[in-house]
């Protein structure tokens, strides 16, 4: 039973009492030994996470059932409150935390993690838990498992924009199961909150549509009493302000700002313990954390919960274009085949007020209850989006690239630490984008996607391995980018007249395509510019070079023998609709590198900001069209 279906007992405030003075002596003690944390303000939720715990339908031998609650930290940097929360409530083993909190090879991090039973989501970013949370109290509802969604936040981050892209998210969509409680101890890093950046919290919320409470964050029963209020709406979201005392329980660290973000000395620890009546063994503890063996470990899929992935999905058969066909179009097309062929697999499609631009409206004259229109909200998208993933929803969020990408670089980060499953259709892409100008051409994607290690990005070459790509993407688990042009684009042919993609046709991740043979050089190219070195290969091999085209559609992945084969011609250019110093060229020139392969290579792409005007004027004007190509091999042959 739900313990927020009744009142709760005098015998259970002592209980949350006692464990609230235990907790707050675990988190002086961890922080010491470890010689970092955030004391102050795990202090002050502490009392907060206990009520939540203690009372949502959530427990330690539940801690993966689906039907439980989820509760969402947004200010991570309070792990020591919560970890010592979970501890004392049987989730993790209180010595092992104590004694490696903040160590290289314990699971309990500086800020919260997914991996630990009880965190549902790793967050230290601030301003993007309510986020995360609408994804998941989205997901209850879409999943039918109707669980209650609790997103605990910090005061500071209130401040933050995409707190505020959250909230009408939430209320648009009626995310009423979903409770947020904020500890409002009026204190972050640098000052008092109310002179750091003034917020009115609860105004803003009003605003926007939400039920607010007001009450003592250091009162069980208070704040017991306000969620089951919140709970019994079914008609709002609502926010519970919880008034606390940064470094509450020990005199001397109330209302210190100094205590935020710092770890107590030796005789400050001995002091505090002794206010809370506990022994000081913080020596033993340190002893106990010495002698652990530290080692490395890889961040991998196994230190997280190994749940939330979409079952199988029927993606249908390929179909084939014989004329120059939109991209984007052709993504639009097989998001809306694969939601009819699939109608009991639940879904999530999102937008930013693109959605004519980048054909996810296809994907909404199916199964409209399942588009999400978000407006110019691309941030706490993002986070949504990663959120539903996780949790049993086929989650795809389709953007133009310099909002999907360039504008929610760090959403994106944090989505990757998830462990996320996530499908972006990042449209408009490169100089391709043409009239729209430089504020919208995305020249930078690749770049910034090779840092997210658990992301993979394929850009198609022809509206048909357009089709076979998507259907691979909606199939496999983890993050994927969909990278698309603006234009239309010819379908690719052999040398002989046939489709090179077509039915017959299997994409394989990281494998390049063999475009045209040719021995004296090697082009590498991806997506609007493989027409061009086609082209290029044509009119070179009447001048006696015979130029071999690949297609790389997975630049962040390559296959090493593609290298190797192209190397053999002794010239390889990489040719690219990209900043030429941060994508292709860049990413063969260190595989080369690596394999200490002897070869010539030739980069060429974007330098510089482009103009507007039609693509094709753009690639004349900075040297990237079919013409400069040619040049450029001759010039090098």
């Amino acid at each position: 039973m739900h313990g927020f279906t009744k009142d709760i007992t005098d015998k259970e405030i002592e209980d949350l009492k006692e464990k609230a003075r235990h907790c707050r002596g675990d988190i002086i003690t961890m922080t010491t030994v470890a010689g970092s944390g955030h004391p102050g303000g795990s202090m002050s939720s502490i009392d907060i996470y206990l009520t939540l715990f203690a009372n949502a339908r959530v427990s330690p031998e539940g801690a993966r059932d689906p039907k439980r609650d989820r509760i969402l930290v947004s200010h991570g940097h309070t792990s020591p409150g919560l970890y010592a929360c979970l501890a004392r409530l049987g989730f993790i083993d209180p010595e092992d935390l104590l004694s490696s909190f903040r160590k290289a090879d314990s699971p309990y991090e500086g800020h919260i993690e997914r991996n630990v039973p009880g965190v549902e989501w790793t967050t230290g970013n601030l301003g993007q838990g309510l986020s995360a949370g609408c994804g998941f109290a989205l997901a209850a509802r879409l999943t039918g498992l109707g669980y209650k969604t609790f997103v605990v936040m910090s005061d500071g981050e209130q401040a933050k924009g995409q707190v505020a892209e959250a909230r009408r998210f939430a209320r648009k969509y009626d995310l009423t199961d979903l409770t947020v409680l904020i500890d409002n101890n009026h204190i972050q890093i640098s000052g008092r909150t109310e002179e750091i950046m003034p917020v009115n919290i609860k105004q803003n919320y009003l605003a926007d549509g939400w039920r607010t409470l007001e009450v003592s964050g250091h009162d069980h029963r208070a704040i017991h009493g306000a969620i089951r209020q919140a709970l019994a709406d079914k008609e709002y979201p609502y926010v519970i302000i919880a008034e606390t005392v940064i470094g509450k329980g020990v005199s001397f660290m109330e209302h210190q700002r100094e205590y935020h973000g710092r770890a107590l000395t030796g005789e400050e620890s001995g002091r505090a313990l002794r206010e809370l009546g506990f022994d000081n063994d913080i020596a033993g503890i340190a002893r106990s954390r010495s002698a652990r063996r530290v080692r490395q470990y890889a961040h991998d899929e196994g230190r997280v919960p190994a749940e939330g992935r979409v079952a199988k999905i029927d993606a249908g058969a390929p179909k084939t274009y014989d004329n120059d066909t939109h991209p984007r179009a052709v993504f639009g097309s097989v998001l809306a085949e694969v939601a009819a062929l699939n109608p009991e697999v639940p879904m999530a499609v999102l937008d930013c007020d693109l959605a004519e631009s980048v054909k996810s409206n296809e994907f909404a004259r199916v199964r409209p209850g399942n588009f999400f229109q978000a407006g110019v909200s691309e941030h706490t998208t993002a986070t949504i989006a990663g959120a539903l993933s996780v949790n049993g929803v086929l989650s795809v969020w389709a953007d133009f690239g310099v909002f999907a990408i360039d504008e929610v670089y760090n959403q994106l980060r944090l989505n990757d630490i998830n462990h996320t499953h996530l499908k972006i259709c990042a449209t408009h892409l490169g100089y391709n984008v043409g009239p729209d100008g430089k504020t919208h051409h995305c020249i930078d994607y690749i770049g910034l996607l090779r840092n997210l290690f658990g992301f993979k990005l394929v850009i198609p070459g022809d509206p048909n391995q357009t089709d076979h790509v998507v259907r691979y993407v909606l199939q496999q688990p983890g993050n994927y980018v969909i990278g698309l042009g603006r234009t239309k684009l010819p379908a690719v042919r052999t040398a002989s007249g046939e489709l090179l993609f077509g039915a017959r046709y299997q994409f394989e991740y990281g494998k390049a395509d063999l475009i045209r043979p040719g021995d004296d050089c090697a082009i590498l190219t991806f997506g609007p510019l493989l027409p061009l070195a086609i082209a290029a290969h044509a009119r070179l091999k009447e001048t006696g070079i015979g130029a071999r085209v690949y297609n790389v559609a997975c630049p962040l992945h390559i296959d090493p023998q593609t290298i190797h084969d192209a190397a053999q011609t002794k010239l390889v250019v990489t040719y690219e609709d990209h900043n030429a110093d941060t994508g292709l060229g860049s990413i063969v020139a260190r595989s080369l590198a690596r394999e200490r392969i002897d070869t010539r290579l030739v980069s060429m792409g974007i330098s510089q900001y482009g103009a507007s005007d039609e693509a094709e004027v753009l690639y004349r004007n900075y040297g990237m069209d079919a013409d400069s190509l040619v040049e450029t091999i001759t010039g090098n042959i």
